[in-house]
């Protein structure tokens, strides 16, 4: 069996799996992030919503979510389209560049959203 280093799981399956969990779960969030916006909110009511610890951690796991789907779908992106056979024998080259450029842009997103959310 062929594993892919670069790819966030084992399989494509858990992969897939993986995608389908944090599309409920970013889904969720936005659902009430849309909900509290729609019903009308100030800078008051905004910042003790986000002072309450389960907002936090909801927060969190959606901003790990979101970082986790974008991997696994640029991760799909990339592989189908930054390939040898596409771009001639510079597709992996260009395909493990853009992979780094990508991790490391999602996680400096994720350290400052944790920075954010925690005031640390």
């Amino acid at each position: 069996m062929v594993t892919a280093v670069t790819s966030m799981g084992r399989s494509g399956l858990y992969d897939w799996l993986m995608q389908r969990v944090t599309a409920v779960i970013l889904l969720a969030y936005f659902l009430l992030v849309g909900w509290v916006l729609i019903g009308g909110v100030d800078y008051a009511s905004w910042k003790a919503l986000y002072s309450q610890t389960w907002m936090r951690v909801f927060s969190l796991l959606a901003l790990l979510s979101l970082g986790i789907h974008a991997w696994v779908g640029l991760w799909a992106v990339f592989t189908d389209y930054l390939t040898e056979r596409l771009m001639g024998t510079t597709g992996n080259v260009l395909r493990l560049l853009a992979q780094v450029v990508c991790a490391i842009v999602m996680f400096t997103y994720v350290v400052w959203g944790i920075q954010i959310l925690w005031g640390f």
